[in-house]
């Protein structure tokens, strides 16, 4: 059984790469990683931290996660960033996403939070979902 951790990413990584909006905000290829591409210039992101919390009925096994999609844009500039963001949250708020093994109850858009790295000073959008799955 595929964890429902893995098969919403699989379900998310399926759908934005059938936007076309959303892969022209990107550079015209969907730039959504585990881990930060070595040398990639922005607009990227990633899956940022996920927490799974079970929510099982007395019929249905399920979960709760809370996870995170951080989109990297340019240094002094969010707004390509927040662009990606917002279209990421067009794309996947109250969608109905197939999952291997799993059902979508329901998927929600909780935040969006825009900050400057103090390191690197890249713009950082950080996009907060909240899903929650049944086993199939």
């Amino acid at each position: 059984m595929t964890s429902p951790v893995l098969a919403l990413r699989r379900a998310i990584l399926e759908t934005a790469s059938g936007d076309g909006e959303l892969i022209a905000l990107m550079g015209g290829t969907l730039r959504l990683h585990d881990e930060p591409p070595r040398n990639a210039e922005p607009v990227y992101a990633l899956f940022g931290d996920v927490a799974a919390r079970d929510w099982s009925t007395d019929t249905d096994r399920g979960h709760e996660q809370n996870l995170a999609i951080v989109v990297w844009s340019e240094r002094g500039s969010a707004r390509a960033g927040l662009a990606a963001a917002e279209r990421f949250s067009a794309v996947l708020d109250g969608a109905e996403l197939t999952l291997e093994g799993h059902r979508l109850v329901n998927l929600s858009v909780t935040e969006i939070v825009s900050a400057r790295d103090s390191d690197t000073q890249l713009s950082r959008v950080t996009l907060r979902l909240r899903a929650v799955t049944e086993r199939a």
